[in-house]
């Protein structure tokens, strides 16, 4: 709202009343940058913010990338579009359980056909091994054979590109194999769901698989989007 007004001074100050005084412009653009921040960022959640069920929150921990990234490859089902690469840096010092399952079920090659199977201006989500079939209904309910992990809530914020955990409903230790990708601020998910991850190249990939025509009444894509590899590579390999 604030950085809207101070849009406005420079937009509508009348021609002929001559010019803002400099001290004025300076406080103008300092006020608007601090109260915009750099877009959508914010480096920490509410100290008064409780964890979902009660689970504890991590709190005060700066994210420190695996020595391994994450590399996620998508194409439609036909193979005639490439969606490009999506590459997620790991924070094992935020949530350890969930980084070594993903780590597990990637080297494993659980993930390969899985799709896309919710896309929302919000958010794409992956990783279900009932994605893989034609029947597209029950996609988004499904386990790998491995036990759930418990809730690793902390107070990294859900900005856009984090990536999470998804779980069942309101059973915060239900995560297991699913994940997903923020496509903006989500503030409302901040120490609700397990963040263990960041896209650092590809949120562009990201933004357009999220746009895919969806199937009527749901967040299922028309036609599939395969994700057709996850494969770790050496964080220091990317920007």
């Amino acid at each position: 709202m604030f950085c809207s007004i101070v849009r406005s001074v420079f937009v509508f100050f009348p021609a002929g009343a001559g010019r803002l005084p400099a001290a004025c412009l300076c406080l103008a653009l300092a006020l608007c940058v601090a109260s915009c921040g750099g877009g959508q960022q914010q480096s920490r959640v509410s100290d008064d913010l409780e964890g979902a069920g009660g689970a504890p929150v991590k709190r005060g921990v700066k994210p420190e990338p695996d020595a391994e990234a994450a590399v996620i490859e998508a194409t439609s089902s036909d193979g005639k579009i490439d969606y490009g690469k999506i590459v997620v840096e790991l924070y094992p010092n935020v949530a350890p359980q969930m980084v070594e399952r993903f780590k597990t079920l990637t080297r494993q090659g659980f993930y390969n056909g899985t799709t896309f199977h919710r896309v929302n201006p919000e958010v794409v989500q992956g990783g279900d091994p009932l994605s893989k079939g034609e029947d597209q209904s029950r996609a988004g309910m499904g386990d790998s054979p491995l036990p759930n992990v418990p809730a690793e809530f902390s107070d990294v914020p859900f900005d856009r590109g984090v990536v999470g955990a998804a779980r069942k409903g309101n059973d915060v230790n239900s995560a297991n194999c699913q994940f997903y990708i923020t496509l903006r601020r989500v503030p409302q998910w901040d120490a609700q769901y397990t963040a263990f991850g960041k896209v650092v190249e590809g949120m562009n990939n990201a933004q357009v698989i999220a746009g895919a025509p969806t199937r009527p009444g749901t967040e299922n894509p028309y036609d599939k989007i395969v994700i057709k590899s996850i494969t770790l590579q050496p964080r220091a390999n990317f920007k």
